[in-house]
């Protein structure tokens, strides 16, 4: 493995669950923000599910409004093997719909064990989404602190 810090290689990190339509949006919508806050224009995000839903849930919409983004135009899509095997880091959010064989030893993939918003309370949505911000922040860090 090359040591070279000249490397152009982006970053690449793949938010997923099952209906890519809560927890996965979210994190995704953090992690943008992180990526623009640190000047890091070599981290590309990738999101998605395994059985995507039509569309983002309106509880989920409101709670990041709340907090300052707009997810009402975001459309959850299917992400494919071949995406999360071309990643570093594959953050699942606690739907076991990934065997961490299938993607490859190569890709550091983390399950965040995070409930489902749908159908929650807006209070514990919200809970639910101050968790994934930090969780997204923490990972920031883990890898800006190594550059």
């Amino acid at each position: 493995m090359s040591t070279d810090t000249d490397s152009t290689d982006p970053i690449r990190i793949a938010f997923m669950c099952v209906q890519n339509a809560g927890r996965s949006q979210m994190a995704t919508a953090f992690a943008e923000r992180e990526r623009e806050r640190r000047g890091f224009d070599d981290v590309e995000l990738l999101t998605g599910g395994t059985d995507p839903a039509d569309r983002v849930h309106e509880d989920v919409i409101d709670a990041m409004a709340d907090a300052g983004f707009d997810l009402s135009d975001r459309t959850p899509r299917e992400i494919a093997l071949e995406e999360l095997r071309s990643c570093d880091y594959v953050a699942t959010m606690g739907c076991s719909t990934l065997e961490v064989g299938e993607v490859g030893s190569d890709v550091d993939v983390r399950d965040w064990g995070l409930d489902d918003p749908d159908g929650r309370d807006p209070e514990r949505v919200r809970e639910i989404r101050d968790e994934i911000e930090r969780r997204v922040i923490a990972l920031f860090d883990e890898f800006s602190s190594g550059e």
